[in-house]
């Protein structure tokens, strides 16, 4: 092999483990930045849904009832304190 060969083997090889390394780096970035959306829109849902109890807990100690609805069901809550006063 020619000195001017090999030269053009090693500048090849060097431009496809710089391809490869972007590859390899933009690919962990773009999990990374995945995981961290995950991690965020469970902690948003998380926090809806201790607000949502937590807005029924208030709501049922006023002694009104509370109506919940599950798919097309529908039941009344009512604190049980409130029961006992009645």
């Amino acid at each position: 092999m020619s000195k001017k060969s090999t030269t053009i083997i090693i500048a090849v090889l060097l431009v496809l483990l710089a391809l490869s390394l972007c590859y390899i780096g933009y690919t962990e970035y773009s999990k990374r930045n995945l995981q961290q959306q995950v991690s965020v829109y469970q902690q948003g849902m998380q926090a809806g849904y201790e607000q949502g109890i937590i807005q029924v807990a208030q709501q049922a100690a006023t002694c009104q009832q509370v109506p919940l609805r599950v798919g097309n069901q529908t039941i009344n809550i009512i604190a049980v304190g409130c029961l006992q006063q009645g």
